[in-house]
């Protein structure tokens, strides 16, 4: 269901059981709520509101989302607040919510303020907002300058949260959201070409076009992206080889793209999607917790997730 006015519109545990719990429900929707906070300057107001409306195109293009998007005079704490306790009161459970905040942010030692039109709001206001949402799965991009000051504010289980910078002292303006909004359109980013982005590949592909940016312009880098998503660590630049970081962020669509995009758009082949990607999500967990789990276990619950999946694959190719 779509519902707009002409200011702003809305459109429609420990981590690894979390992630075995959604792999078994079918999550009905994602609700978008995406940021463009004061400029301050005309060429960052141009530079935000586009970012914002970019996204706003691409997350109205999803099945069953709901997106609010608040740019130049609407990006207000007031509105912001209104716009998240409308999320609040409508969300489900099996809902997912993704929060993106594009523009400036300040960071004096010891709290975080996103800059908006009017009084700013610190991150310890925009977690209280968010966990007054009750979907059990969030992810929070803030893509600000001292983005990285944030994090430990945010972060809970169930919810991820990637910032454009590692430290609150990084303090100049950010290019991390403009590679954001790219990932979220460029086929390349699809990794493991699910015809789905995550949330990891996409930070993959922002992270990497960040640092490609100040290579190219030949520049010390002023800013470098992390996330956090077990709701209990300190931020990461990558997924390490071993440990828990990033499971929540491969097991989070962020976007479909092309083929899985068309197939939900299809009443009648959308359930068979939904199931392709919850075995999917479920094949992922099983990956994460392979050293926890005896082999022969290991083996026959992978085993059986690849067959199931198979089967459904072959469903949606007739």
């Amino acid at each position: 269901m779509r519902r707009a006015s002409s200011q702003w519109s809305v459109l429609s545990c420990p981590l690894l059981v979390t992630l075995c719990l959604a792999a078994g429900t079918a999550r009905a929707a994602t609700w978008y709520v995406t940021v463009a906070g004061l400029g301050g300057e005309k060429d960052y107001e141009q530079r935000f509101t586009a970012n914002a409306m970019d996204l706003d195109t691409i997350f109205k293009n999803g099945v069953d989302a709901h997106v609010v998007t608040l740019t130049g005079k609407e990006s207000t704490r007031a509105r912001l607040s209104e716009a998240m306790a409308a999320v609040a009161r409508d969300a489900k459970p099996e809902d997912d919510l993704v929060l993106t905040l594009i523009g400036h942010g300040s960071f004096d030692g010891t709290e975080y303020k996103f800059n908006l039109v009017g009084p700013d709001i610190t991150a310890a206001d925009l977690a209280a907002l968010c966990d007054k949402v009750p979907a059990k799965r969030q992810l929070i991009v803030n893509t600000t300058s001292a983005s990285g000051g944030a994090v430990a504010a945010l972060e809970r289980p169930g919810r991820a949260v990637i910032a454009a910078t590692k430290t609150g002292t990084e303090k100049n303006a950010t290019v991390f959201a403009r590679y954001w909004v790219e990932a979220l359109q460029d086929p390349t980013a699809d990794r493991d070409k699910s015809d789905s982005i995550s949330a990891l590949e996409a930070f993959a592909y922002a992270n990497r076009k960040t640092a490609d940016f100040y290579t190219s312009q030949k520049r010390l880098a002023t800013e470098h992206a992390e996330f956090e998503d077990t709701g209990k660590a300190e931020a990461v630049r990558a997924q390490p080889q071993e440990g828990r970081e990033g499971a929540l962020m491969a097991a989070f669509t962020v976007v479909r793209i092309g083929a899985a995009q068309a197939t939900m758009n299809d009443p009648a082949k959308r359930s068979l999607m939904a199931k392709k990607e919850e075995l999917e999500q479920k094949i992922d967990a099983l990956k994460y917790q392979k050293a926890a789990m005896e082999p022969g276990e290991y083996k026959k619950e992978l085993t059986a997730a690849l067959v199931a999946l198979a089967q459904v694959q072959e469903e949606l190719d007739k």
